[in-house]
């Protein structure tokens, strides 16, 4: 007796989930896969266990119904659902199960209608082979996606080098998010450099991502490098970067091309000039902060004792690569930097991050009141804490630079390269909670930005 068509139960959709993992293999950017999937990493697990619970399910479906009901048509959709999640092989031993199983009720329902059993066969056979096709077209293009990001992310490394633990005594933490899982891709830097004028930094954001913006951060930082060796004012650093983006627009003839503008903030920790470079000391390279900010997100100043203070430009500024708009004079703003405080900069990746409400994430707001030993733990911390904000997932890359300055009874540091201990890290403490009376900005050492050159 020929089977109708199945009346009863749907044929399950088809879902997709993105998959990828975070191979960077650096310390001081590392990710969790887990934590990077967020909300998609439950319905990759089921997917994956789709294949098998659709066979299952089918071949029940079929033995506990009438024989006017067949679940024939569940069997192909197996090696479909496995074909983007499971190897080539996998994905070929779930067709093999499927046309088992599609040929062993046949023979359980004795099956007489030889038209309507070879059929049933040869369709669970052909979509099968058609899922291991695909299959292998997917790892394919999987492999070569592959190869185009690990060349991407050594380009990228080598125009944003980790930075040195500590520079002129000063601790220094950098971590670069990206906004998807494996990718390493995108126009947030940042660059910390020991100069003759004292120690100076950049962070900035290329508008645009890819390799064009790859080729923008080797030029900004390449200026910045240059000039601030040779500069002796840090609102010269910015005339010389926003000279070099210039160049390079009217090389390309396109300022599009080569990202319009670039977002930064600049920072300078003057040095005491009689000392030598990486001394740290009374009167050394840290007892103030020259900060100058072109459009970029405003640092933060995290006291000791918990109290925090937005480092506001006193004039605001447009951009870099936008001075072809208009032209005024950088100034730099003056604020103190006592001992035990830590300075965080960040790109908009951070500051708009969103939850499942639409809700920015305010670092400002989430920080204020916390102390934290050192600025590792302020990024592991801030890092962790954006995951629980986004539920893991963020539209944008987020780089993040802490500027710790030792306390009162640190220890004296002459050390200016980069430190790699050989088992990680071995002064970590857990981060607790708030502590301290000053929760409020306010509450900090009265140092509010001073107007300086």
């Amino acid at each position: 007796m020929a089977r109708a068509a199945v009346r009863r139960g749907r044929s399950p959709g088809h879902g997709r989930a993105q998959a990828s993992g975070r191979g960077r293999g650096r310390g001081w950017g590392r990710a969790d896969d887990g934590a990077a999937l967020g909300p998609y990493r439950g319905a990759r697990r089921f997917l994956r266990a789709l294949p098998p619970l659709v066979i299952a399910g089918g071949v029940a479906y079929d033995l506990l119904t009438p024989p006017m009901y067949t679940a024939a048509p569940l069997l192909p959709v197996a090696p479909l659902v496995a074909a983007p999640f499971f190897s080539t092989l996998t994905t070929l031993l779930t067709g093999i199960a499927a046309v088992l199983a599609s040929t062993g009720l046949l023979f359980f329902h004795k099956q007489t209608n030889i038209v309507l059993s070879i059929t049933e066969t040869l369709t669970v056979v052909t979509v099968s082979a058609l899922a291991v096709l695909i299959s292998r077209v997917v790892q394919r293009s999987g492999e070569r996606l592959a190869s185009a990001r690990v060349i991407a992310e050594a380009a990228q490394r080598a125009v944003l080098p980790e930075p040195a633990e500590r520079i002129c005594g000063l601790r220094i933490a950098a971590r670069y998010e990206a906004a998807q899982a494996g990718a390493f891709i995108g126009g947030d830097l940042f660059a910390v450099q020991d100069t003759p004028h004292g120690v100076r930094l950049v962070v900035g954001d290329v508008r645009g991502k890819g390799m064009d913006a790859v080729e923008a951060v080797a030029v900004v930082i390449g200026a910045f490098r240059e000039a601030a060796e040779q500069e002796a004012t840090l609102a010269g650093v910015a005339a010389r970067l926003e000279r070099a983006l210039a160049r390079e627009g009217e090389r390309r003839d396109d300022l599009d091309a080569f990202e319009g503008f670039t977002t930064a903030v600049l920072a300078e920790f003057p040095g005491a000039g009689e000392k030598p470079r990486g001394t740290w000391g009374p009167g050394g390279c840290a007892g103030l902060v020259r900060v100058i900010n072109r459009g970029h997100p405003e640092p933060l100043l995290l006291y000791a004792d918990g109290g925090l203070l937005p480092l506001r430009p006193s004039e605001p500024a447009l951009p870099l690569g936008l001075g072809d708009v208009a032209e005024w004079p950088d100034r730099a703003d003056e604020t103190p930097y006592p001992p035990g405080a830590t300075l965080l900069f960040y790109t908009d990746g951070l500051s708009e991050a969103r939850d499942a409400h639409g809700v920015f994430y305010d670092p400002a707001e989430r920080l204020t009141g916390r102390i934290f030993p050192g600025p590792e733990e302020l990024l592991d911390a801030l890092v962790a804490d954006v995951r629980r904000h986004t539920g893991g997932a963020t539209t944008d890359d987020m780089a993040l630079l802490a500027v710790g300055r030792p306390g009162a009874g640190e220890p004296e540091r002459r050390r200016t390269m980069p430190v790699v201990p050989a088992d990680g890290p071995s002064d970590r403490s857990s981060i607790g909670p708030s502590i301290g009376p000053s929760g409020r900005a306010s509450d900090g050492p009265s140092n509010g930005p001073s107007e300086g050159s």
